[in-house]
């Protein structure tokens, strides 16, 4: 893997450097320029060599590829062999006038139908899946001001080349990865790219040591958007190349894995192909040995095979997961890939970014110190409502200084209060509004006379103001800093003396502040002379007071942790904020386990530690992997949240990404699976809870499927084999099947088909959220499942064989008669074995009124089949009496009987789940 802090070789020949730790000197020898840029021709000769200034994509998004890939399944494959197989039966009787053309096309038409409908519904669902690429080119898309032959032009930011000059002031966005040349209090907003929720103040300066992308003061990065002051820049990376380049290369070579669902559908679509081929070749083998014709007994196997194939499993499965959908949006969830609904319900870890998910991105002032008291603020976030603790005599002159000595604005819009400017600046104008201090009055009332801007030297802000026809200074910055400009302090009104001990007081509360993970500014005044110019207003000044604050967690999320924990899923935080702030976030928020910075990761075994460790610190997207690959090694089925692009590899590597749809940038949203509407962490934990739901809903008609479906062989296997024994016999003295493939398929595909997607929309158990998460290794065919799908499958059997038998031996009716009372049959057992499968998630009968209504149009649509001309010539039926209609009622209440009996005798024996 590519790592940012060492040289590598580009494949153009070039060699890149470490570029923040190398002299400007030296940079511009390697890069051919000067302070003054480049010249147009050189320009244009280096695009030759190093390319255009954007993001490339190796892979290319094709709808057929798309399309064909929805093929690429094995029940599909199934299905497509029983449409090979029922159209090449079909054209033989219909060859040998057995049948009649409508009979002849039914089956394949059907099937057909189902394998297409599928794959478009699929299609629909993935067609924009893989764009991520294309959202990071849409970043790149913007203009530049470059110095070329000496003079400012602007250019598309495409043609900028390594060793340009450029110019950038507030509101731009970075064009390419850039060495700072100058700077004029600039600062950068970083929290897409390296997850530093506050701006980056930068500067010239050249270092010596290793740093991390966050920590890099002196560069400029591609993407990421000056919030304030100008500055001039050398070009040193472009495209591919930049920090947004290296995450295009990690998404692009990212691949996504198989989900869950998809795993364990895959094993029962292949244990289905197996089983569908061993009974079709026992059948045929003792159809031949039975001295059968052989186009008799390949019939007859074949048909089998139809019986054995669930041909609504995948189109059902599919509509349950698009119903799902259709019910998380409205929960905030939105789901960009059917699968990944299943994926959400087993998920054991949800790795989060902390800045903007766990917390709302707003810093927020929560404590002051002010006349040796420490005050409570409450509120959280711009939202201009709270309370203070107690106010003390001066907390009123601590508040207004920070109001005043200050660049931002709080604006109030629709969506409710924003911060224009810095955020640091943006907590002090709200904790001012709090105690009632409006901006624009105090600006109005005293106005701003001059000022020295904050730099990283000095650390600190002075503005000079006109308050009361006074000439005051109002000075904040580091406290440590403020505190070595101070020989005065304000106590209870008084100015008195600055002793030691009230210096060492003050210095202690900045330590208690700061181990809360608490940013700390100091603040204090002086009134000056008329005179007095620049150099006397930071001298002598008075102490006032520090103000304490944070970006704060969101409320709700400590309850979702919560929620979390009692389901077995671990949260784990990572983010590219200091590890002191990650700590008390998580420790607030109640996420446990080890805390570790992004440069320990290189150290650490990670598969050994990854269990133990709760909040990365200070970390960049490699790390992110690292740790995404560690938990899936572990076993993990992972989720990660994220918004920023450096989000955006991890997201993809992990078997959901959960993108914020408010703060998410387009990259993040195109790498993800699931994109939070609201941006609110408890989404997430209803989202899980629905896809608990799904994934029983699915195991309910799969286990209703498969146990209906094995029921029909059955029937079939043991009237083929027994056929001579129990009087199976036409009137041309060959075996009489109990059911025609016809039959089969209308039950497979409708009177299975709307119940079973009816059961696609069960409500979920209440005691949902308080199970483990699914084992990784357990498989949609655990014991009880089978042991289920064996014993009730046996007893469909041998109620349909019985009546069957009954009919023809008993009643003495006709052929048809006998098959539509065992079609019928078959049909009113699979109604019951619905409720059967229910009550096992004890859900009350009329909890689902969806699939009431489905089971009675089934029972009409059977209806129509025995009743109607149409119904009796397309499945060869006839009509059912009184008695026919007892026999199937009394042998129905039987299943139900027995079955409940045998349900409480598995736990006894050791077969528990559904």
């Amino acid at each position: 893997m590519y790592h940012r802090s060492h040289n590598f070789i580009d494949n153009k020949g070039g060699v890149y450097m470490d570029f923040y730790k190398n002299d400007l000197k030296s940079i511009f020898k390697n890069l051919k320029t000067s302070n003054k840029g480049l010249t147009n021709s050189e320009a244009k000769a280096r695009i030759e060599k190093y390319g255009y200034n954007r993001i490339e994509s190796k892979k290319k998004i094709s709808p057929w590829i798309i399309f064909f890939q929805q093929f690429n399944d094995p029940v599909i494959f199934v299905l497509i062999g029983a449409l090979i197989i029922s159209a090449a039966v079909g054209f033989y009787e219909f060859k040998h006038g057995q049948v009649d053309l409508m009979q002849f096309l039914t089956e394949p038409l059907v099937i057909a139908a189902i394998v297409i409908a599928n794959a478009i519904i699929g299609f629909i669902q993935e067609y924009n899946a893989e764009k991520a690429i294309e959202a990071l080119k849409r970043m790149a898309s913007l203009k530049a001001v470059v110095l070329r032959d000496g003079e400012e032009t602007e250019v598309e930011a495409e043609e900028l080349v390594p060793g340009d000059v450029i110019l950038l002031c507030a509101g731009e966005k970075v064009p390419a990865d850039s060495r700072l040349l100058s700077v004029i209090n600039l600062q950068t907003q970083e929290a897409a790219l390296t997850g530093e929720s506050l701006p980056v103040k930068k500067e010239v300066i050249t270092y010596k040591t290793e740093l991390q992308l966050g920590d890099r003061k002196n560069m400029l990065f591609s993407g990421t958007v000056i919030t304030e002051g100008k500055g001039t820049a050398l070009v040193v990376k472009t495209g591919m190349d930049t920090e947004i380049g290296n995450i295009a290369k990690l998404i692009d070579e990212t691949e996504n894995s198989l989900t869950p669902l998809q795993i364990k559908l895959d094993k029962v679509g292949k244990f289905l192909t197996w089983l569908t081929l061993v009974i079709c070749v026992i059948i045929f083998g003792t159809l031949i040995f039975k001295g059968e014709p052989l186009i008799s007994a390949l019939i007859t196997s074949l048909t089998l095979a139809v019986a054995a194939i669930p041909e609504g499993l995948p189109a059902i499965v599919t509509v349950s997961l698009a119903l799902g959908v259709k019910r998380m949006i409205k929960k905030n969830a939105l789901i960009r890939k059917l699968p990944s609904v299943e994926t959400l319900g087993s998920t054991t870890v949800i790795c989060s970014d902390k800045t903007g998910t766990l917390t709302k991105n707003e810093m927020t002032v929560k404590k002051v110190y002010v006349d040796n008291v420490v005050v409570e603020v409450s509120g959280s976030g711009y939202e201009p409502q709270g309370t203070f603790s107690n106010h003390p005599e001066d907390l009123d002159l601590l508040l207004k200084i920070g109001v005043l000595n200050n660049d931002a604005k709080l604006e109030k819009s629709k969506e409710g209060y924003k911060i224009i400017g810095d955020p640091t600046e943006g907590a002090l104008i709200v904790s001012g509004e709090k105690a009632g201090f409006n901006y624009y009055n105090l600006v109005k009332q005293s106005p701003r006379l001059d000022e020295l801007l904050f730099d990283s030297k000095r650390k600190r802000m002075t503005t000079i103001h006109n308050i009361d026809n006074k000439k005051v200074s109002f000075v904040k910055g580091a406290p440590d800093i403020i505190i070595s400009q101070c020989d005065r302090i304000i106590i209870n009104g008084k100015i008195q003396k600055m002793s030691a001990s009230d210096k060492k007081a003050v210095l202690k509360q900045n330590e208690d502040f700061s181990s809360e993970a608490l940013r700390v500014l100091g603040f204090a005044y002086k009134e000056l002379s008329v005179k007095d110019n620049q150099d006397k207003y930071e001298q002598n000044l008075i102490f006032v007071g520090l103000q304490g604050m944070i970006d704060p967690p969101r409320q709700e999320v400590k309850d979702s942790i919560v929620k979390c924990k009692t389901a077995g899923i671990k949260v784990v935080m990572i983010t590219g904020d200091y590890l002191g702030t990650a700590k008390a976030i998580a420790d607030e928020l109640g996420i446990t386990g080890k805390a570790v910075q992004g440069k320990d990761i290189e150290k650490l075994d990670l598969a050994k530690e990854v269990e133990k460790i709760g909040v990365y610190a200070r970390v960049d997207p490699e790390h992110k992997m690292r740790i995404v690959e560690a938990l899936k090694k572990n076993g993990h089925i992972v989720a990660m949240t994220g918004d920023g692009v450096n989000d955006a590899p991890a997201l993809k590597a992990a078997d959901i990404g959960i993108a914020m749809g408010i703060t998410g940038t387009d990259v993040s949203k195109e790498a993800s699976d699931m994109i939070l509407t609201d941006d609110n962490f408890s989404s997430i934990v209803n989202a899980i809870e629905e896809g608990r739901g799904i994934y029983d809903n699915i195991k309910k008609f799969l286990q209703y499927l498969l146990s209906s479906n094995f029921g029909e062989v059955l029937v079939l296997f043991f009237a083929t084999i027994l056929s001579d024994m129990l009087g199976f016999i036409n009137i041309q003295g060959n075996p009489l099947i109990p059911l025609l493939p016809v039959q089969i398929l209308w039950m497979n595909l409708v009177t299975d088909g709307l119940p079973a997607l009816a059961l696609g929309v069960d409500p979920s158990s209440k005691e949902i959220m308080n199970k483990k998460p699914r084992s990784t290794t357990e498989g949609l065919l655990t014991k009880a499942f089978g042991v289920k799908v064996f014993y009730t499958g046996t007893l469909i059997a041998i109620a349909t064989i019985f009546i069957f038998w009954y009919g023809l031996n008993v009643l003495k009716v006709s052929d048809a008669h006998a098959q539509t009372m065992a079609f019928t049959t078959l049909v009113m057992l699979q109604f019951v074995r619905i409720y059967i499968i229910r009550s096992e998630y004890k859900l009350a009968i009329f909890s689902n009124m969806k699939l009431i209504g489905a089971i009675v149009l089934s029972i009409l649509l059977q209806v129509m089949v025995v009743y109607t001309n149409f119904g009796k010539s397309l499945f060869e039926t006839a009509p059912l009496n009184g008695t026919d209609w007892l026999l199937i009622f009394g042998v129905s209440l039987g299943l139900l009987v027995i079955s409940s009996i045998v349900n409480k005798i598995l736990p006894m024996l050791n077969v528990q789940g559904d």
